[in-house]
């Protein structure tokens, strides 16, 4: 499954498929690759990827799971040679096995070449030929001390606001002890103040060089930060419905990709206007007008 190709060509030369049975149709490595990740496997003078730093954002809905899976079994399986280690983290037991992890499952099951390659167990997919193990891992910081990844998948990071989850990002650093290694952030936007870890990822990237649309890369970082839908599904009748039945600063947050506070609103504007008669003015005078006046005296 190795290649000895480098690693920004190692994908177009692999004539093999990878199918996700979610999709109900293959998924061709190669329009990935077409599709904003060329760079992020690009390598400098000493063979270390470039970009060791990845964080890919786009409204909810935008197939953000599928494309971690694709980058977590290509750079285990093609890129980071013998006995890789990767993790799809979450922020809980169940969001680790059920999202990115899950994906990558599918994936392995679906395609012929890979299911047979592989152990698959709960959290654990272990392909032997190359001594490569897939693992799905929860908030745990103190379990992954000492890890040596190849790739790691963070998934949603806008949830990852307690100091126990800033302990897990620190510990899952990728190692310079391997040519090949690196970070995948999948997420939409968080809540200002809150969302810190993202925020801080956020703001640096927006620091880089534009690469293309939306598409920011310098300082060992590669961030595709996109505000507009990328996929053909989030039509406009979709962000129409989502408009009508979300809140505004969950609309703005989950379809417009844009960070919010974490205030509510006690009264909507719009609700506020729609009560606002502009034809309605301050009476100065008018003896006709009937005025009550209640008092009393306890």
């Amino acid at each position: 499954m190795a290649t000895n190709d480098p690693p920004d060509q190692a994908l177009a030369v692999r004539p093999g498929r990878l199918h996700h049975r979610g999709a109900g149709r293959p998924r061709d490595r190669q329009a990935f690759r077409a599709q904003r990740l060329a760079k992020a496997f690009e390598v400098n003078a000493k063979g270390k990827l470039r970009y060791p730093e990845l964080v890919y954002s786009a409204p909810k809905k935008s197939g953000k799971t599928a494309l971690a899976a694709m980058v977590v079994l290509t750079v285990t399986l093609i890129l980071g040679g013998r006995y890789g280690e990767a993790y799809c983290v979450a922020n809980d037991w169940e969001q680790a096995v059920s999202r990115v992890f899950a994906a990558i499952r599918r994936i392995v099951e679906a395609s012929p070449a890979l299911r047979d390659a592989a152990t698959v167990t709960q959290s654990r997919i272990t392909f032997g030929e190359l001594g490569a193990t897939i693992e799905a891992i929860a908030s745990d910081y103190a379990g992954a001390a000492g890890a040596n990844p190849v790739c790691v998948s963070f998934d949603e990071l806008w949830g990852y606001t307690s100091e126990r989850s800033q302990r897990l990002w620190d510990e899952l650093v990728p190692p310079p002890t391997r040519k090949i290694s690196c970070r995948l952030v999948t997420t939409y936007a968080g809540w200002e103040g809150e969302s810190l870890l993202l925020e801080r990822l956020y703001k640096r990237g927006l620091q880089q060089p534009l690469a293309g649309k939306d598409l920011y890369a310098g300082d060992g970082m590669l961030m595709f930060w996109s505000h507009e839908p990328v996929a053909p599904w989030q039509d406009d009748e979709w962000i129409t419905q989502m408009r009508r039945d979300m809140r505004p600063n969950a609309f703005l947050r989950m379809i417009e990709n844009r960070f919010v506070s974490g205030e509510s609103i006690f009264v909507d504007m719009d609700w506020w206007d729609a009560c606002v008669d502009p034809h309605a003015t301050q009476v100065f005078a008018n003896k006709s007008l009937p005025v009550w006046v209640a008092w009393t005296r306890a």
